[in-house]
């Protein structure tokens, strides 16, 4: 019961260039109204879309930034804080700063954060990006102008200094 099979090949010189889908042809296939009408500006020239995009520009560089936009709390060290709580440890669904693994925060007078910090473990997975993360979050919180990474591993730490929100989260409570 041997079948012999044969594969056919044919040679072309060109191929015609498919149709391009449009929502019209998908919507009188279907028997149904077309969902979304063509765009107002595919008729729009190439001269009308540059104008249009140096109103926008214009209108976008004589904007002024607010004074309340990306403000903060007005407190440094608390933005920093917020900033901390916002990145999660990897093998644990907690935010580094409730499971205890910030030491300290430290907000100079010419706007250096400094961040004194652990991991669970010198064996951690995230031990080489994890503090480069970290200053790179601290770092792009308004206000900061220099951030920096301090690790420490001691004390070492334990699942005590885990804030009760950590706990609770785990179950642990």
């Amino acid at each position: 019961m041997n079948e012999e099979r044969k594969i056919k090949i044919e040679e072309v010189d060109t191929v015609d260039t498919p149709a391009k889908a449009r929502v019209e042809d998908a919507a009188s296939e279907t028997g149904r109204e077309p969902i979304a009408a063509p765009s107002p500006f595919e008729a729009e020239s190439d001269r009308d879309k540059m104008e249009r995009k140096k109103d926008y520009l214009e209108g976008f560089l004589a904007q002024t930034p607010s004074e309340d936009a990306d403000a903060g709390s007005g407190d440094l060290r608390e933005d920093v804080i917020a900033a901390l709580k916002d990145i999660y440890d990897p093998e644990i669904p907690v935010n580094i700063y409730d499971l205890g693994l910030i030491y300290g925060v430290e907000v100079t007078d010419n706007a250096e954060a400094i961040v004194t910090m652990t991991l669970t473990t010198p064996h951690c997975p995230v031990a080489e990006s994890m503090p480069g993360e970290i200053e790179l979050r601290v770092g792009s919180v308004p206000g900061v102008g220099h951030a920096e990474v301090n690790l420490v591993w001691d004390p070492p730490w334990s699942p005590e200094k885990m804030t009760d929100e950590a706990r609770l989260e785990l179950g642990m409570l």
